[in-house]
């Protein structure tokens, strides 16, 4: 039985687990909005939330801690630099998932995860 286990596996070790969640976190903040399956999206929205609320605290320790966790350097700044004035008025729900269908090779369900706010490549 699976009772009071919190950790999602998905079929992966601890560190390669660890990483593909940093990784992908940093590309959501990197890009605004990514594709991947519903169920890792479900993981990495907790984490952008955290990272967010980080950036937007904006003390030494907080910095810190976003540098250690994301994977790339130049997102790190972005994120402090923008998330004060971007997310001022929200407190969570900083994501947002829209299921997009199934994967065609292995019937996956996909999902698309993006940024509330995000302003997207080719809108007005």
């Amino acid at each position: 039985m699976r009772h009071r286990k919190k950790t999602v596996k998905l079929s992966r070790t601890h560190s390669h687990r660890n990483m593909l969640i940093r990784n992908m976190v940093t590309a959501l903040l990197k890009h605004e909005r990514i594709e991947t399956t519903e169920q890792k999206a479900k993981v990495i929205r907790g984490w952008v939330d955290k990272i967010i609320n980080l950036a937007k605290k904006g003390d030494l320790s907080s910095k810190r801690r976003i540098f250690h966790f994301l994977t790339e350097k130049e997102v790190a700044y972005k994120i402090i630099k923008e998330a004060p004035q971007r997310y001022s008025d929200r407190s969570s729900g900083f994501t947002r998932i829209i299921k997009i269908g199934t994967r065609r090779g292995d019937n996956a369900s996909m999902a698309i995860i993006e940024l509330v706010d995000a302003k997207i490549k080719g809108e007005a």
